[in-house]
């Protein structure tokens, strides 16, 4: 009977799309929110013609993550994912699945190699871009004058590099804006809190917080408000459009967000994984757009 019933369910899923998806950590408020969307995209495909996505953790160990995609060569899936720990280190990963012909997507983070060979496509957003909308907005805020602090994400990321890049070509049009301090919070909200909370202790002076991302700015607004600072006297940037930065800007706790939209990356990267394991096209490098998020706007956000 159990032979017969494992026989049963083979059968069901016989014709499913198996796909291995490696994340740089679980940990990430963000990537949750990624992995999640990526999951029920899967699960709307119908049975027997469905996806299964096997995840698992890098826990931002560049190692490990390459013997994950071994791992997954070697059940022989139908494609794999792979959002990078670090991304000047995926050259292996790209040469490992292309030796072993499966389709690879990288997602949300994209390689800093600049041609992928063929079989090798990316779904992320523009991170310059970024960073560009949100400084653009704080400078309009600060009048094209004053200090500012910057949280970078983690240095290994091209995320943090070209979202600072992209708030940096802004400042360049604004000699009276000044960075005071640009230090990295490896994008959580208690090294943003730390941080902001030693800056404050230290006396030094600033008129808005550039975060590369909502969690480290939530954890500045924690800092400046534990401090005593009056709400919204200092401006605070962040980016994601996670719902807990878009219940900041609600309450006025943060200034502007940028949308970066989970979901967009998660549908985008399941289709091409699904496409490609069908030997269907698909586009290269899939740019999901940022939409700028401020108080007038938040509501059609959440």
């Amino acid at each position: 009977l159990a032979l017969s019933m494992m026989l049963a369910s083979g059968v069901a899923t016989a014709a499913d799309i198996k796909v291995g998806v490696s994340m740089s950590q679980f940990d990430d408020t963000w990537l949750t929110y990624l992995r999640e969307d990526m999951d029920k995209k899967a699960k709307s495909y119908p049975k027997g013609d469905g996806v299964q996505l096997q995840f698992e953790d890098a826990r931002a160990d560049v190692v490990k993550q390459l013997s994950q995609v071994e791992n997954f060569i070697s059940q022989k899936v139908d494609a794999i994912v792979v959002n990078p720990v670090d991304t000047a280190a995926t050259a292996r990963i790209t040469k490992a699945a292309t030796d072993a012909g499966i389709p690879l997507i990288y997602v949300n983070r994209r390689p800093d190699q600049k041609d992928l060979p063929k079989g090798v496509v990316t779904v992320a957003s523009d991170d310059m871009e970024a960073g560009r909308l949100q400084m653009q907005y704080l400078a309009d805020k600060m009048g094209g004058k004053g200090n500012i602090v910057i949280l970078l994400g983690d240095l290994a990321n091209n995320a943090t590099t070209n979202r600072t890049k992209g708030v940096k070509e802004v400042l360049a049009k604004y000699p009276d804006i000044k960075i005071e301090q640009e230090q990295t919070g490896i994008w959580l909200r208690d090294k943003g809190m730390t941080l902001v909370n030693d800056w404050v202790t230290q006396g030094r002076k600033f008129d808005a917080v550039v975060s590369n991302n909502d969690e480290m700015a939530i954890g500045a607004s924690m800092a400046l408000k534990t401090a005593g600072v009056e709400k919204g006297s200092v401006l605070i940037g962040g980016v994601d459009g996670t719902p807990d930065g878009l219940n900041a800007i609600t309450k006025g706790d943060m200034t502007v967000s940028v949308f970066q939209d989970a979901n967009g990356q998660a549908v985008g990267a399941v289709e091409a994984a699904v496409k490609m394991a069908r030997n269907e096209p698909v586009e290269q490098n899939l740019l999901v757009p940022f939409k700028l998020i401020t108080p007038d706007n938040v509501k059609d956000f959440k």
